[in-house]
């Protein structure tokens, strides 16, 4: 008999790849409805920070060109933009803003302690080290310089159909499920957007708030959920969360403008490094 039989076997090491890579085909319309759904929120809380000609700016995790064009024209040629992220390849380098790979988690902060705002959007709820990422972005700030976080907290609002009264929107939230299944396995915190007004202030920030925000139906809702099922449709598949069947008779409905589409809270939060 093998002794080795009657140990437990230890549990599996988490799959911290990113699930929503940049160098899938579908990651441009996912960034491109992102910023429709996504960008006016983020603005309107910049500009509550005191965004103005001559600040200096990094985009954390930028993914696609909305946000840091928006930053550029606000800042104007007196102030300088960074946007940063582990694939810029949908960045565009001649859009009035810096350009660099950089990965939060493991890079050291770019010129640290000269930013007067450091964003990060939809980027820590995928990192396995939440608090280092956090850390080196306040390391970042000059002091008084803000630090504006916005996560989604996908158990607070898990579901895709708010209204569930057909086989339709009864699939969305089951495939709703599966994503949400997927992306815990590949670390992603599900929980992580009502912990941020306690992680900043454990990072030292002051003058801490939040919000949160989230959209309901429309075409947004209905383009982004299709190209972020066609981007993970093989991960599910593979991890044996759903099957062909299922997926394709979801699609069929999001194209059919059948469901009533929602996502999960964007809460925002912010605060501001110790003069």
């Amino acid at each position: 008999m093998d002794p080795s039989r009657d140990a437990v076997d230890p549990p599996p090491e988490p799959d911290h790849r990113y699930l929503l890579d940049n160098a899938r085909t579908e990651a441009g319309e996912r960034f491109t409805w992102l910023a429709a759904l996504f960008d006016g929120v983020t603005r309107s809380h910049v500009d509550r920070l005191g965004l103005r000609a001559g600040w200096r700016c990094w985009e954390v995790g930028a993914g696609g060109p909305g946000v840091p064009e928006a930053l550029a024209a606000a800042v104007g040629p007196a102030g300088h933009v960074l946007a940063t992220d582990i694939d810029p390849s949908w960045l565009d380098p001649r859009g009035g803003y810096e350009v660099r790979e950089h990965a939060v988690v493991r890079d050291p902060p770019p010129q640290p302690g000269t930013f007067d705002l450091v964003h990060a959007r939809l980027v820590l709820v995928h990192v396995p080290d939440r608090a280092r990422a956090l850390a080196t972005m306040v390391a970042a700030l000059r002091p008084g310089g803000w630090l504006l976080v916005e996560d989604a907290d996908t158990e607070l609002q898990p579901l895709a159909c708010l209204d569930e009264v057909g086989p339709a929107q009864q699939r969305a939230n089951t495939l709703r499920r599966a994503v949400r299944e997927l992306m815990t396995r590949r670390g992603a915190d599900m929980r992580f957007g009502r912990t941020l007004p306690g992680a900043l202030r454990a990072a030292g920030l002051v003058d801490v708030a939040a919000s949160g925000w989230f959209p309901v139906g429309g075409l947004a809702c209905d383009r982004l959920e299709a190209a972020t099922v066609r981007m993970v449709r093989a991960d599910l598949l593979a991890a044996g969360l759903t099957g062909d069947a299922e997926i394709d008779a979801h699609l069929a409905a999001v194209d059919a403008g059948d469901l009533d589409l929602t996502l999960a809270p964007l809460v925002s939060a912010w605060g501001r490094r110790p003069a």
